[in-house]
């Protein structure tokens, strides 16, 4: 983790464009023109390639956004406007098919954090794959796991397959591995809350602790009053465009 100021995002007029295979009927066309006709909000803009004749969707279209160290930025916009796919294309997984995306600083994305957890593995074993996938050395993983464990108050279950485990079991050690990372930037698709009332709030309070550590923050939240007490900008988003940056957004 850099102690330097440099910890920054740059994005120039990037898109994520996803190809929907087998899509020349006339249903796929129709669904086109519905939309451009009503200027509806569906999710990206749904295109033909002339050439082809294959429809497409553009989740994001020649997105530019700078963010830097020390911001807290949240990005809004209705269901389908681009969120998610920001913010997988700056944790990478989206590489984007024009522009460019530069990221400097160590990332936690915050996205899939069942990401690992597989169903045959164990505890333990889930806890190792998750941290290596975070990027972090065996020898991290070893010296984090008494923690790991000891947060995710599953016990004996640890020694157990994750199928036995029920859904809340598994974000609790989902949860408990992912925020072990220090990371310079932290990406996050809504608030996470996971567990009873009681593992709620020591969750809250790790969670807050992580995003203080953090250089950067950028969160996809459709809770108004979630990014006011987290958020110094905010970026609204619809049909894969940015709409509105507000660099003096008040908490």
């Amino acid at each position: 983790m850099s102690n330097s100021t440099d910890t920054r995002i740059s994005v120039s007029d990037a898109s994520v464009i996803f190809p929907i295979y087998g899509s020349k009927s006339f249903k796929n066309i129709a669904i086109r023109r519905a939309t451009k006709l009503f200027n509806k909000p569906l999710g990206g803009r749904i295109n033909i390639d002339t050439v082809t004749n294959n429809v497409y969707i553009e989740a994001l279209n020649k997105i530019s956004i700078e963010i830097n160290h020390g911001e807290r930025v949240g990005l809004v916009g209705h269901n389908g406007s681009g969120k998610s796919t920001l913010l997988r294309m700056l944790a990478g997984t989206y590489p984007p098919v024009t522009g460019s995306v530069e990221v400097v600083g160590k990332i936690a994305p915050f996205l899939e954090l069942s990401l690992g957890v597989e169903p045959d593995v164990n505890g333990y074993e889930a806890i190792y794959l998750r941290g290596l996938m975070l990027g972090l050395s065996s020898k991290t993983i070893m010296d984090k796991t008494s923690e790991i464990a000891e947060f995710s108050e599953l016990g004996a279950f640890l020694d157990m397959p994750i199928r036995t485990y029920s859904s809340g079991m598994v974000m609790r050690l989902s949860f408990a591995i992912s925020t072990i990372v220090n990371p310079d930037i932290l990406l996050m698709d809504e608030w996470i809350s996971v567990g009873d009332q009681g593992f709620q709030q020591k969750a809250g309070k790790r969670l807050n602790e992580l995003v203080e550590r953090s250089k950067i923050l950028v969160i996809a939240s459709h809770s108004i009053d979630l990014l006011k007490s987290l958020c110094t900008r905010i970026i609204r988003l619809e049909n894969g465009q940015v709409i509105e940056d507000n660099p003096n957004f008040i908490s």
